[in-house]
């Protein structure tokens, strides 16, 4: 734990956000900001446990945003070396300009808009991988569901207007789509007492997102 606790404060020192948003491609993975909800401002790295990617965002909401991944083959490999055919580390540095603090900060993968990521689909964050190693820099706290829907949730802390917080996840995908779908939504003191669980948060945040 202390090891990715240092690679984060190193992110968070060796990367300046520069604006260049819209679309960014390393390693033959394009990022997008392109569904809205925050601003993509930088992507590094080579994905690997040593060099995760590096994404860092502006998110103007508290959601929901979505990162939308490209290009992902059985060509790009399994570059945290996990049991799944293809796989990455990630880094995402999300600095708070929404109107509000956060308490909350709930991530799902998807492969398709309108629906939840299935068991059958192979994408999750790392299922039943020894190397997966979630934390964030704000929050103590994670809960990661897998069934029926790929969703991670940090709570346990806060990110007060214009600071940031950086999550470190791991992508896996046993049969890899050619895009992905990364919902993000943060939660402020109002939202976040609403929602009992990261299921009915996420469940909310679609419906908002897709009605």
């Amino acid at each position: 734990m202390r090891r990715w606790g240092w690679l984060v404060v190193c992110a968070f020192l060796l990367v300046a956000p520069r604006a260049i948003g819209g679309a960014i491609t390393v390693e033959g993975l394009t990022f997008t900001d392109e569904r809205g909800g925050f601003r993509l401002l930088d992507v590094s790295g080579d994905g690997s446990t040593e060099q995760p990617f590096i994404v860092v965002e502006e998110v103007i909401d508290t959601g929901p945003a979505i990162l939308t991944i490209y290009g992902l083959s059985a060509g790009f490999g399994n570059r945290i070396h996990t049991q799944h055919l293809t796989g990455f580390a990630m880094i995402k540095i999300a600095i708070n300009r929404s109107s509000r603090t956060w308490l909350q900060y709930h991530l799902e993968l998807r492969e398709v808009d309108r629906s939840a990521s299935p068991y059958s689909d192979g994408l999750s964050f790392g299922q039943a991988s020894s190397a997966r190693d979630l934390v964030s820099s704000a929050f103590a706290a994670v809960e990661v569901t897998d069934e029926p829907y790929d969703a991670v949730s940090f709570s346990d802390g806060s990110v007060p207007v214009g600071e940031k917080s950086s999550f470190r996840i791991i992508v896996t995908d046993a049969s890899p789509s050619p895009q992905i779908l990364l919902l993000q939504e943060a939660y402020d003191p109002l939202s976040a007492a609403g929602c009992a669980a990261a299921g009915r948060c996420m469940a909310d945040a679609a419906q908002r997102l897709w009605r």
